[in-house]
């Protein structure tokens, strides 16, 4: 170029110069939207955002990254591949070799146990299946790992901890967190026991020895109708069984069954011998449980269950449980048993053979639980046409399921201002909160500030959430009061120990104007204020054969306001809660009004929408560099 040096930075300068002159003048709408991409990942995004916007520019790229993928596998087949499998072998070595002992609580001893399950359907159509079962038994208060073949209780690890199990862990695990209350305890199962007896007003020295039979996790997956725990005295006699029933709503309800001794009372003193008959326990109780959808919550269960460990709990007899549900006319409706089938397998005496063979065998059966479930209730509402009765809210004595990711999250908003409320009650009040869903701190005690100055009329009140989805629906409220009232009385979502007390605690004045201190908050909150909505009574329909009553609607005619609970986020939270809250509100409400009341559905459309950003974003960059060149 003439008058220009060949080292002139001047060429470089002229050619990114004429490329935004081109840009502007030939591509205005590549520069408008350049403008709106990074205005919105300035605003709104995030690594999601670049993590989609990333793969949009790699599939432009889709041949380039083809290759490099092929010589990165090359490299690593040749290389790293190798070596990450010998340190693997190397650890999987040692880890055997200095796998926890089996620390046992007890003469018993842990047993893989096949048996065999059967249900026969009486009224009001005839139908009965059987299918192949497994269960372990292990003796609560035990931990350890059992020749490589079983852990139990051990709190070190996550349940999907993939590197533990393959270096530390069992093929079968039986971990306190997936029995009784949720989440795990510090004394693991046993302590989960304690617990419980206390709960029903027994004191658990009375059962000092306890085998508790399951179906176990394998490799992460866990289905397990129902779990029992055999109660035994100091003299080490059957004396309680504990009947620990899910259903397939992730809902939880234990029973406990106390031994009649009269029947077996031979069996109670004097010698015993191998020879002795299975001492049974017997016992009935009303059903308050929703299990399966073709019964009723009403009716009554009776048991049969005898002891499957030998005298002094040694040795193994034997698993057999029936069951029958009876319906509230006193007639049998269901007879369910557990038997076993073969002898019991003790895991510390398997070799490697064994362990295979046995892990053929019985793998599948965990994984097929659910599918079985499944057909047979196909069967029974397509071919015996059966009517469905709709899942009612769990009562005070079972456990809900465990909370989505919104429920926790409005949770933790709820937790923090029912206790700025106690703190602002100015009668001596101690109110108890268990929430339902949450795997820790589940209950917590708040006091006022009278409660520590004065003993008089002192008031304990005690406030238990049924099910996660009382998160969801109180926050349709923009009024306290009225929000806890109604899910008490009409939907039992949750249960008030003295309603009375309600007024004492509950602001009864009306809600807040919106008074936000940023501009973000002010965008969140009028949506939030504008989309809120009383939400409708639980319907109270029986079965599939029924339709809904027509009720009379209720139109909410008061002005609308922020919730009282809206305006201590605001005033009191800290941000991070505060954008937590304001967001998932915001959320809520819009899939209330325009995504079926899904959120899941509209966390897929925010998705979709998110992809079609980065997707816009790679093609307007694409389109920028062609311009510029």
């Amino acid at each position: 170029m003439d008058g220009v040096f060949e080292d002139s930075s001047w060429p470089q300068i002229i050619r990114i110069l004429d490329g935004a002159d081109h840009i502007f003048h030939h591509g205005t709408r590549v520069f408008l939207a350049s403008a709106f991409i990074l205005l919105y990942y300035t605003l709104m995004g995030g690594w999601l955002d670049l993590l989609l916007g990333a793969v949009a520019i790699g599939f432009g790229h889709r041949h380039a990254l083809l290759t490099f993928a092929i010589y990165l596998g090359k490299f690593l087949c040749t290389g790293l591949i190798p070596i990450a499998g010998a340190v693997a072998m190397g650890l999987w070595s040692v880890s055997h070799l200095l796998k926890p002992v089996i620390d046992l609580k007890g003469p018993a001893q842990p047993y893989l146990i096949p048996c065999k399950t059967t249900h026969t359907r009486l009224f009001p159509k005839n139908h009965s299946f059987g299918y192949s079962y497994l269960v372990v038994g292990v003796p609560v208060g035990s931990t350890g790992n059992v020749n490589g073949m079983l852990m139990i209780d051990d709190q070190s690890y996550s349940s999907w901890d993939l590197m533990y199990k393959l270096f530390r862990g069992g093929w079968y695990t039986v971990n306190d967190a997936d029995y009784m209350q949720r989440g795990h305890n510090a004394h693991g199962l046993r302590g989960k026991l304690d617990e419980y007896l206390k709960s029903q007003g027994v004191e658990p020295s009375a059962y000092p020895h306890a085998y508790l039979v399951t179906a176990a996790r394998f490799l992460g997956y866990h289905f397990n109708p129902v779990s029992f725990w055999y109660l035994y005295s100091e003299d080490k006699i059957l004396s309680a069984i504990v009947l620990e029933v899910n259903n397939t709503f992730d809902e939880r309800r234990p029973y406990l069954v106390l031994r009649d001794v009269s029947p077996d009372s031979q069996y109670l003193t004097g010698p015993r011998s191998e020879d002795t008959p299975l001492s049974r326990v017997k016992g009935s109780w009303a059903k308050d449980f929703h299990v399966s959808p073709f019964n009723s919550r009403k009716g009554a269960y009776s048991l049969i269950a005898s002891d499957p460990l030998g005298p002094g709990m040694e040795g193994f007899r034997g698993i057999d449980v029936t069951i029958n549900l009876n319906s509230s006319k006193g007639h049998t409706k269901l007879v369910t048993r557990l038997f076993s089938q073969g002898e019991a397998i003790d895991p510390a005496a398997m070799g490697p053979v064994a362990k295979m063979r046995f892990l053929l065998t019985w793998c599948w059966v965990g994984f097929a639980t659910f599918p079985r479930i499944v057909k047979e209730a196909a069967v029974l509402f397509f071919k015996r046409e059966l009517h469905v009765w709709y899942r009612p809210e769990p009562l005070k004595e079972s456990l809900g399921r465990h909370a989505t990711k919104t429920e926790r999250q409005l949770e933790a908003a709820f937790r923090r201002y029912l206790k700025f409320l106690v703190e602002q009650c100015q009668k001596p009040m101690s109110v108890r909160y268990v929430s339902s869903g949450i795997l820790s701190n589940s209950e917590e005690t708040f006091t006022s500030p009278p409660w520590h100055g004065s003993v008089e009329d002192r008031r304990l009140l005690e406030l238990k959430v049924l099910t996660p989805i009382f998160y969801h629906r109180f926050v349709h409220y923009a009024h306290d009061f009225e929000a806890i009232f109604t899910e008490f009385m009409d939907s039992a979502t949750i249960w008030v120990s003295e309603p009375q007390l309600l007024p004492d605690l509950l602001l009864k004045k009306g809600s807040p104007p919106l008074q936000s201190a940023s501009l973000m908050d002010y965008l969140f909150f009028k949506p939030i204020q504008y989309l809120r909505r009383r939400p409708e009574k639980i319907p109270s329909v029986l079965t599939s054969a029924e339709t809904k009553a027509d009720e009379e609607s209720t139109v909410d005619i008061r002005d609308l306001r922020m919730s009282s609970m809206d305006a201590y986020i605001l005033e009191h939270a800290q941000p991070t809660l505060k954008a937590i809250y304001r967001s998932t509100l915001l959320r809520l409400f819009v899939a209330d009004h325009f995504a079926l009341g899904n959120v899941a559905f509209l966390d897929v459309c925010i998705l979709l929408w998110r992809i079609g950003i980065a997707w816009a974003c790679a093609a307007t960059l694409k389109q920028t560099a062609n311009a510029v060149r």
